[in-house]
């Protein structure tokens, strides 16, 4: 069973290297999905896999990279699937 969770990160995280280092911490995880810029400043993240993974992707994504400042996790959305949506983590433009 895969859990597949979207969410946005908040506060300093654009222009801080947060997506690069999303997508290595989540292939370091082996969780699939996407992340993204969004024009509001914030960051957003679909992420699929074994739920402990999943949650240590989130976990993660609470501090962020070195220079990144989260304000805020907000979960967007939280499912689960019998097989993977994605074939791999890729940041999006």
């Amino acid at each position: 069973m895969f859990e597949q969770v979207r969410f946005r990160v908040c506060g300093r995280v654009q222009g801080v290297g947060f997506r690069y280092s999303t997508q290595e911490k989540a292939r370091s995880l082996n969780v699939l999905g996407w992340v993204k810029n969004t024009p509001d400043g914030c960051v957003e993240v679909l992420a699929e896999g074994a739920g402990a993974a999943v949650e240590a992707l989130i976990a993660w994504c609470g501090t962020g990279p070195r220079l990144a400042r989260v304000n805020r996790v907000e979960i967007l959305t939280r499912t689960e699937a019998d097989k993977p949506t994605f074939g791999e983590f890729s940041i999006e433009r």
